[in-house]
């Protein structure tokens, strides 16, 4: 059965993002449209439109245009929405990257993307240079200064025009990040103007927004989908204001929350938790938040009571992915706090399936399956690989998402499971396979499977179970792995087996082992 959303459809804009996104900015005047958290730095919104059109004209003087790809390896700055918007009036495609990234990790993604020219910070210059040179990116341009970079500030053209560019919405990427997927090694995600611009038209409802003077904390990351569209964009299109906070300490977001009386915050499970139980809680007025709108994991029904109770304020669950942009799911204002443990209705433009994982059939209402999307919002694809868009958009354009759901006779999603892969570490995700080929290259170990463990604070944590011909310890192989991957891929547990269990074909068979670690948990 195809589920339709509750909302009537909605006009999607036949316009670029940034045309979309800054229409009014210039109205708002001397209004704060970012300030950065630690400093106080602010960009008003006629600064922010002077700087996108500055920015968009220097990046065309290097012959850098449509099409081309620009990386961003930064945390959260007022200057990340300048350059974004200034590649997008160009034409060009933005890839965002984690700044947690190794620089192996990082070239990968710039030689998979294509990507000519790269922004970061000085703190992350020596990785970002490693990076750059192993994929024959041509400049490496940097917020401040420093030796071995081009400031950043080199690329505005104050008062100079940039050159008008044919944009077709419907077919020019506008942002590619990257995302394991259903399953697998991270794949370039091809998201269209139109897709980013449909999804914050369903996402926003101008009668319950319009109006409003948000400030939102920015307290997500710009490089991932849910920070860049939820934090960076749909404010900005009102005309709220957004604080930055470039690295999380829970401190300094709680200082963040209360010296700029925050009403709006985009948050994960692991930071609601901290504000459900932290005693460090206690010591801040948080009085001025409305809202906490959560995403990027499932979030429990006792968990979203415990913290809106302790806050005061109403929280309201969303759900989606990378390849939809993000949201395909969400609890309105009007909503919030009503339905704790659920993502809410389909937003506008949007159908569901939810269908048996073994036969493809749909499955009744109240029954779990496998969620299935489509809308406008849905990617483009995974860029170099047909196969994999292939796996995961079939012939009749449903998105198989890899997650088990149910929805209930009014129309409104819970999550219960997924089949997918992908182990979910605060809101980070990590792929399974890419640490098993990770370990495969130590010469001491013969076969690798890692699987997610539950945490309170994390969701998931990875472990891996290791076959080794040699004396490796668990603490040499979380080591070795430590060496090679991002802090928030690190191993938080290591077994010695004795093999890993396969199906004929020779698939590990990882919910063999999560059978076995979930009763060993409950026997212990």
């Amino acid at each position: 059965m195809v589920i339709r959303s509750p909302f009537p459809d909605i006009e999607i804009p036949d316009a670029s993002l940034t045309e979309f996104v800054l229409a009014r900015a210039r109205d708002w005047g001397e209004k704060p449209a970012f300030i950065d958290g630690p400093s106080g730095r602010t960009i008003v919104y006629r600064q922010l439109v002077e700087s996108v059109s500055a920015v968009a004209a220097g990046l065309a003087e290097r012959g850098f245009g449509k099409g081309d790809v620009f990386a961003h390896y930064a945390p959260n700055l007022p200057e990340y929405a300048i350059a974004f918007h200034g590649v997008a009036t160009v034409g060009g495609v933005n890839t965002t990257a984690n700044p947690l990234l190794t620089a192996d990790e990082h070239a990968g993604q710039l030689r998979d993307s294509g990507s000519r020219l790269l922004v970061t910070v000085p703190e992350l210059l020596g990785n970002a240079t490693t990076a750059a040179a192993r994929a024959g990116v041509e400049e490496i341009f940097v917020y401040g200064e420093t030796e071995g970079a081009t400031p950043f500030e080199a690329l505005l053209q104050p008062g100079a025009e940039p050159p008008e560019v044919a944009i077709d919405p419907a077919n020019d990427l506008v942002v590619l990040p990257y995302s394991s997927g259903t399953t697998g090694l991270p794949k370039g995600v091809m998201l269209t103007h139109r897709n980013l611009g449909a999804n914050i038209c369903q996402c926003i409802s101008p009668e319950r927004w319009e109006g409003r003077d948000d400030r939102v904390v920015a307290a997500l990351p710009f490089f991932h989908i849910y920070g860049l569209v939820w934090i960076m964009t749909i404010p900005v299109y009102f005309g709220n204001t957004v604080v930055t906070i470039p690295r999380f300490d829970l401190g300094d977001f709680l200082r963040v929350l209360q010296d700029h009386r925050i009403t709006r915050a985009a948050l994960v499970p692991p930071i609601i938790l901290a504000l459900a139980k932290h005693p460090l809680v206690d010591e801040f007025d948080l009085s001025s938040l409305e809202f906490i709108g959560s995403g990027a994991a499932p979030l429990s029904a006792e968990l979203e009571v415990a913290c809106a109770r302790r806050l005061g304020c109403r929280i309201q669950q969303g759900y989606g992915l990378t390849e939809t942009s993000p949201t395909t799911h969400r609890i309105t204002d009007d909503l919030a706090g009503q339905m704790p443990g659920e993502v809410g209705p389909l937003v506008a433009n949007t159908k569901c399936r939810i269908v048996d994982v073994a036969t493809g059939e749909d499955v009744p209402v109240g029954k779990t399956g496998e969620l299935l999307i489509r809308g406008p919002q849905v990617m483009k694809g995974y860029l170099n690989n047909p196969d994999a868009t292939a796996r995961t958009i079939d012939a009749d354009g449903w998105l198989h998402t890899g997650d088990i759901a149910l929805v209930d006779d009014n129309g409104s999603l819970r999550i219960v499971d997924r089949i997918k892969e992908l182990i979910k570490y605060k809101g980070y995700q990590i792929a399974p396979a890419e640490l098993e080929a990770l370990l495969l290259t130590h010469p001491a170990i013969t076969d690798a499977a890692v699987i997610p463990v539950p945490d309170e604070e994390a969701g998931e944590v990875p472990k891996a179970f290791v076959v080794t011909g040699g004396s490796l310890s668990p603490g040499d192989v979380t080591r070795f792995v430590a060496d090679h991957v991002a802090p928030y891929k690190k191993l938080r547990a290591v077994e010695i087996i004795d093999e890993t269990p396969k199906a004929p074909s020779g698939k590990i068979l990882r919910r063999v082992l999560i059978d076995r670690e979930r009763t060993a948990t409950t026997a212990g």
